[in-house]
């Protein structure tokens, strides 16, 4: 929380919006007309001074938000990085970036939710904004504490700019953070209107739903698991499931196309607009992610990045697997990530879908720009935040991508993950449960993606653990789990992420341009195998907790010292 970081942020939103209308959702005030003197004026300009949280201020989240939740969980392979074997210090641009961001979104969630205090509009509208601020100030905090620990509650910027005290501030014990969180969306809740139309906004079942993902989360932050905690998850999970009015789309690929992008499957999401005027606004995660080639932009570098061998075995489909024979049991392996064989209709549906391995090798009719050769260590690229070609995208929004800039919606919390918290929370504190409802809402998730599955019995919270896996992969989420397992059993954390088969595989570009040319799967074993000569990385009790940047640190001493305890309720209100 660097000074000029604080000071940026805290007036931003009051200043210099910067903005100028777009579309629907995503119209924000002008820049030469906003002041927070004759804005705030009705609900229109309510709804436009909040629309930008959905956005602008995560957008420097968006690496850390892959790299932390999923290079550091072993589901994403990106050779030389830190997260990878867990070197990651506080000098770090990705964790620095990471940081500014979230403390941003706390910097302008409570200067508009000040701000609509004395708007002049309806007491519906202004309510509703104020709801969604602190909803997305809730998520904020949420990423906080489960990235650093304990750290600062920064509850109004402008008073502590006022007093001058923001380069003093004392880290407080999680616990304490997290009853911060709890205690902030409460409000949020209480603020939120009870259902939408399902466009994207935030509305009262959205912030439950996240409340009880707090809950299950914080149940373990004492050391052992609190049933009190798990109980409030189920509760608040139940009564999303039950009475939101939301249902899973039948189709779990659906989820996350550009047609898609507010569904009533997603809850939060950051919802993008295809402009770099303002930068910000926009979604760039193909650009990080996607093969050079991909697009016809020339900004796609992620090729030599790719799902780990770790995730292909848990979907029980492996990059050395023949892939003629290759059954996938699971629709989510093939929407989740890439393999030799794979087509895709729905990515470059003006060339009649996109072929993997035609795309890869014929570069001079159909991958023109592509790479001729397989860049993935790990024989396997990304599908999920990736949108397509300029074709793709117009299709779908009506507009045009460009250059690190698209409209694709991330979505961060979604009804599947709500089915399993409830069926997580209500094991309670045991390792299995045969509650009807529970199973009901395991067997939902389930069944949706493996058409073989039956229902079960009994569910074991190892079969939760690894369904939150194949559901979740890549949309930034596994990390935290395994932070919240570190809370009350940090053991098997460990162990199991030592485990993991997190290295590349050798020599797989030429298996796989001979099984593009012939049609035959071979390879010799001697050359094309698995690295089991780099070591598992150094996995510890202190590696759920991500350091500070060091310029903050420098900036303010007191980030170095133990934490304080805070009674949040009497502290703080809203």
């Amino acid at each position: 929380m660097k000074v000029k970081n604080i000071k940026y942020w805290a007036f931003a939103a009051v200043l210099n919006m910067g903005f100028t209308s777009c579309d629907d959702f995503l119209d924000r005030p002008t820049e030469d007309n906003y002041n927070v003197d004759n804005f705030y004026q009705n609900d229109t300009q309510c709804i436009q001074g909040v629309n930008y949280l959905y956005n602008s201020p995560w957008y420097d989240f968006q690496r850390g938000f892959i790299k932390v939740g999923e290079v550091f969980s072993g589901n994403y392979y990106m050779g030389s990085s830190p997260y990878l074997d867990f070197s990651v210090n506080g000098t770090d641009a990705d964790l620095i970036n990471m940081s500014y961001s979230l403390w941003a979104v706390n910097a302008h969630a409570n200067t508009v939710y000040s701000n609509l205090q004395s708007a002049n509009a309806s007491e519906a509208v202004i309510n509703q904004c104020m709801g969604e601020c602190l909803a997305w100030k809730g998520m904020a905090y949420f990423y906080l504490v489960r990235t650093f620990g304990d750290v600062p509650i920064i509850h109004d910027n402008n008073a502590e700019l006022a007093a001058g005290t923001y380069n003093e501030k004392y880290k407080v014990k999680r616990e304490d953070v997290y009853e911060y969180i709890v205690m902030t969306l409460e409000k949020a809740i209480e603020l939120l209107p009870a259902a939408t139309k399902f466009d994207g906004r935030i509305d009262q079942y959205a912030a439950k739903a996240l409340l009880a993902k707090v809950y299950l989360t914080k149940a373990g932050v004492s050391g052992t698991l609190n049933s009190s905690d798990l109980a409030k998850a189920a509760e608040l999970a139940k009564d999303v499931i039950d009475n939101s009015g939301r249902q899973l789309l039948d189709n779990y690929s659906d989820v996350f196309r550009l047609v898609n992008n507010t569904n009533e499957e997603c809850l939060i999401s950051w919802l993008w607009y295809p402009t770099r005027d303002p930068w910000t606004a926009q979604n760039t995660l193909q650009s990080d992610l996607g093969i050079v080639g991909f697009s016809e932009f020339g900004d796609c570098w992620g090729g030599y990045a790719g799902m780990s061998v770790d995730l292909q075995d848990a979907f029980g489909a492996n990059a050395l697997d023949d892939p003629s024979s290759r059954i996938d049991t699971d629709v989510r392996r093939k929407a989740t990530l890439m393999l030799p064989g794979d087509k895709y209709e729905y990515f470059w549906t003006d060339k009649g879908g996109f072929d993997y391995l035609k795309f890869l090798y014929d570069v001079d009719n159909y991958g023109k720009g592509g790479p001729g050769s397989l860049q993935s260590a790990t024989g396997s690229n990304t599908v999920k935040h990736l949108f397509g070609n300029g074709y793709d995208h117009q299709q779908a929004l009506g507009l045009s991508a460009g250059n690190m800039c698209s409209g694709l919606a991330t979505h961060l919390l979604r009804l599947s993950d709500v089915y399993l918290v409830y069926a997580e929370a209500m094991m309670g504190t045991n390792s299995s449960t045969s509650d009807a409802s529970a199973i009901d809402a395991y067997y939902k998730v389930r069944s949706r993606s493996v058409a073989a599955a039956t229902r079960p019995t009994t569910i074991t919270w190892d079969d939760v653990w690894k369904e939150r896996r194949l559901e979740l992969a890549m949309e930034g989420d596994r990390w935290y789990d395994y932070v919240r397992l570190s809370y009350h059993n940090p053991q098997r954390a460990i162990n199991e992420l030592k485990g993991q088969r997190r290295n590349e595989i050798y020599s797989l570009d030429s298996a796989y341009e001979n099984y593009y040319e012939t049609g035959k799967w071979s390879y010799d074993a001697s050359e094309v195998r698995y690295n089991t000569d780099t070591p598992a990385p150094n996995v510890t009790e202190s590696s759920f907790t991500l350091p500070f940047p060091t310029e903050d640190v420098v900036f303010n001493p007191n980030l170095m010292k133990d934490p304080i305890s805070v009674d949040v309720r009497t502290e703080f209100s809203y």
